[in-house]
């Protein structure tokens, strides 16, 4: 393969944060066994060995690390898995690492390995304090905000490449020009934006921080005029869900699953090596194998969740919109009493598309005459 992407659980579920909204708490919730606990060294050195026989001649391995809160495992484990992957790569391959983190235990020492080792940083940091403060909190029902921001500008002034991600809750996406305002001014140039998740197997918008279709439509709108302003003023800020439509405009492919409405673009490796097709999929009955057991063994599970995947809604196959949309990320799905999928989210991305598709094909105009300079 071209490229090999593997998301890393280091730490399995563990965390040292009590997120009220968390979506992997509770899909550790809904399996036998809850924490796969921190990989040892022999399954990271069986894991940075698959990835490597598979990877093509002059290929790319993306090592991504993920939670729970993936710093729980130590700057050890961190320095071990760096050092043995740099020592078995082979000659010609490239490997980019990044790590999504809730940013709590970073420090100067991490930021000097993380510039070091070039690693791409995602800090979790939900737009401005009091929304952050009322969701993402510690064991002791304290608010993060400040630290977060503390460890993320440190980030930033050491040259690390960092960017935000922000969830979307029903308060947030009330407020789409002071998160994305508060954002910018912490330094951020690069920003993600995901929807909030309800629990599993409970009713949709039935919490708190439940995020309505018709409230998430609204923000992408919002949060689209105020990106496009930037961009009109040659003050560009990246979003990613705004950045991969104006590629898909431009037949260049997108940067996630999501978007490009193909799953299977990476296998989630858990603490004790057991591999899942998706991160959102985490569950028993999708688990495909385990390093080290036959290629051949796993796939079949494997192929079994990307039939699951490439099942669209119906209402797909008739949209104006599908070459951009792609039908949206699996897990947004949900079944009807006739047992027919929709994405929950469809009408969101459709407020969005009938708003602003014209001044997305305008920045992708703009984009292929400069390509062509």
């Amino acid at each position: 393969m071209r490229q090999v992407s593997y998301l890393i659980k280091p730490a399995s579920s563990l965390c040292n944060l009590r997120c009220r909204y968390c979506f992997y708490e509770d899909e550790a919730n809904n399996r036998n066994q809850k924490s796969m606990g921190v990989m040892t060294e022999q399954t990271t050195k069986l894991l940075i060995a698959d990835a490597f026989s598979k990877v093509s001649r002059k290929g790319e391995v993306l090592f991504t690390f993920q939670g729970g809160e993936p710093t729980v495992a130590g700057i050890e484990y961190f320095r071990s898995f760096a050092e043995e992957a740099r020592r078995s790569c082979p000659e010609g391959v490239r490997i980019r690492f990044s790590i999504q983190t809730n940013g709590t235990l970073i420090n100067q020492e991490w930021a000097d390995f993380f510039f070091r080792e070039r690693f791409l940083v995602g800090i979790s940091l939900d737009g401005e304090k009091d929304l952050h403060d009322g969701n993402r909190i510690d064991p002791m029902e304290k608010g993060t905000w400040s630290k977060v921001e503390k460890n993320a500008k440190m980030l930033l002034e050491k040259g690390v490449a960092v960017n935000a991600l922000c969830v979307v809750t029903k308060a947030c996406a009330r407020r789409p020009k002071t998160v994305y305002e508060s954002l910018k001014k912490i330094g951020f140039r690069y920003l993600q934006f995901i929807a909030c998740l309800d629990p599993i197997g409970e009713k949709r918008g039935s919490m708190p921080w439940s995020l309505t279709p018709e409230a998430y439509g609204k923000f992408l709108c919002n949060l689209f005029d105020l990106w496009y302003a930037d961009w009109e003023k040659g003050n560009y800020h990246s979003i990613r869900l705004f950045d991969d439509y104006i590629h898909l405009l431009l037949q260049d492919g997108a940067s996630t699953c999501a978007t490009c409405g193909s799953c299977g673009e990476y296998t989630v490796v858990e603490g004790d090596g057991s591999l899942y097709p998706c991160d959102f999929f985490c569950f028993d009955q999708w688990r495909i194998g385990k390093l080290g057991e036959p290629d051949d063994k796993q796939e079949e599970s494997r192929q079994r969740f990307l039939t699951f995947g490439s099942v669209k809604p119906e209402e797909c196959l008739t949209c104006r919109y599908r070459p951009i949309c792609n039908g949206g990320c699996k897990n947004d799905w949900y079944r009807d009493e006739q047992n027919a999928f929709h994405n929950y989210f469809c009408s969101s991305f459709k407020a969005l598309f009938e708003y602003a598709l014209p001044r997305m094909m305008t920045i992708a105009r703009a984009e292929s005459v400069q390509r062509k300079r």
